[in-house]
């Protein structure tokens, strides 16, 4: 339980009501009760201003008079960045802090360097040359590999594997079931059989990255696999070995991206969107959910596209007619307006 005053003093916004109201929880609108703050977004939803039984609402200037009008309100420029963070403070006040602290099952090797208050769960592997930095959490059952390197206040839930000579930056949160640094997909075949091509590159990933439940980034073949600064990953994201990710990119889950792509900064990809090997997605491209993207996006702006699949030389044939369907279609329309034209000149016989 906590104040909303000390919500205001931590986070900012002009409060409308009294400080001392107490909020026990943060709760969706239609379902927020006395005791719990919730937030309006968008002027559009301002209905359910009337309907909520929230003790506070967050909302921007445009809604300030009518929340106002109902009771207790913080006034922000931007709602959900507020929301956003005061779930960040309420999280740091109410999830148990892990203790700095080595678990006796653990095993790290003596060449491993940690840093000043790392936290190492129960049954974790550290091995020779690992370095973890000052605050990182390792959870319960990890795997830090030969020679990784993990970043300072970076946490891994439980079962986290960071292959050898991986390194990760500050501040990221792999959450469980993450893999970084497994072999990329690469195989040379010969006389009906596959033959392996060692990867010998590593992973690097920048600071402030989160990457969703058994999600895999896999080493690069020769060179490195390289995810940005403040990437985000949703759960099931596969990204290929080599790939080039940049800044801020974000990706739903079960996308996938293949080997060699580069990906520009602040792209988006939907849920189950894929990204084909060796092509090059410019900054500011956002794709859509289940989109195929079979050639390279060289200018901002949002591409979707889904289509059934085929024996590839009816797709093919088929993918060519679809991409002219709309001069099909203004050539049709032309032509019933030539026709329409030639029948009004030229009535028929009764």
């Amino acid at each position: 339980m906590v104040q909303l005053g000390q919500i205001v003093a931590a986070l900012g916004g002009e409060l409308l009501g009294t400080a001392e109201l107490p909020i026990a929880r943060i709760a969706p609108i239609e379902q927020a009760q006395a005791d719990a703050i919730t937030f309006l977004a968008h002027p559009k939803y301002r209905a359910q201003l009337v309907s909520t039984s929230a003790g506070c609402v967050i909302v921007s200037s445009a809604l300030k008079a009518e929340a106002a009008a109902r009771g207790a309100t913080i006034v922000t420029d931007d709602p959900y960045l507020y929301f956003a963070r005061l779930t960040q403070w309420w999280a740091s006040r109410a999830r148990p802090q892990a203790p700095a602290s080595v678990h006796a099952s653990a095993v790290i090797d003596p060449s491993a360097t940690l840093g000043e208050g790392v936290s190492i769960g129960p049954f974790a592997v550290v091995e020779a040359g690992a370095v973890i930095g000052a605050g990182a959490v390792i959870g319960p059952h990890c795997v830090i590999g030969r020679g990784a390197r993990i970043g300072v206040g970076t946490r891994l839930s439980a079962s986290v594997n960071i292959g050898f000579d991986c390194s990760i930056g500050e501040r990221c949160l792999f959450h469980s079931g993450v893999v970084i640094g497994a072999d990329g997909f690469g195989f040379a075949p010969t006389q009906g059989r596959w033959e392996k091509i060692e990867q010998l590159g590593a992973v690097r990933i920048g600071d402030d990255v989160e990457i969703g439940a058994n999600s895999c980034v896999d080493r690069g073949a020769l060179g490195d696999t390289v995810l940005g600064n403040g990437v985000k990953l949703d759960n099931l994201v596969q990204i290929g070995h080599n790939v080039q990710i940049g800044d801020h990119v974000a990706m739903a889950g079960c996308a996938g991206v293949a080997g060699s792509a580069v990906i520009g900064a602040h792209c988006t990809v939907g849920g189950g969107g894929m990204v084909l090997g060796h092509l090059t997605l410019a900054e500011g491209v956002n794709v859509s959910a289940a989109t195929l993207v079979s050639r390279s996006i060289h200018k901002p702006g949002l591409y979707s596209g889904v289509f059934p699949f085929d024996d590839n030389a009816s797709w093919e044939k088929n993918a060519a007619t679809l991409r002219n369907l709309h001069a099909l279609r203004e050539r049709v329309r032309a032509l019933e307006k030539q026709q329409n034209n030639h029948d009004d000149g030229h009535p028929q016989d009764s």
